[in-house]
């Protein structure tokens, strides 16, 4: 596989890159001469990096669709509905 496409499949794949495999790319990329050692850790570290920063921006995307639909669909929530039993709590303890 050429680097090219290494760096494409890493790139598509930041998101799951582990450091088992993060290191097993650097020392592909050294034996095959792409990349010198520190070249080829610099590289790997950086796409763990936006790996990182896409499983933020990912998460912040999933849990904006979450509430959408949540808003319209009316679902409740744990926490909802924990107000709501403790309106309940409070209302019958006033009517004893």
């Amino acid at each position: 596989m050429d680097f090219m496409k290494k760096a494409l499949y890493l790139g598509i794949g930041a998101i799951t890159l582990t450091k088992e495999k993060a290191e097993k790319l650097i020392n592909d990329l050294v034996e095959k001469g792409e990349m010198n050692r520190d070249e080829a850790k610099q590289f790997v570290d950086e796409m763990l990096k936006k790996g990182e920063e896409e499983k933020k921006e990912l998460r912040t995307i999933i849990n904006n669709e979450i509430n959408n639909v949540k808003n319209e669909t009316g679902i409740i929530t744990r926490t909802d509905l924990e107000k709501l039993e403790k309106r309940i709590a409070e209302i019958e303890s006033k009517l004893n």
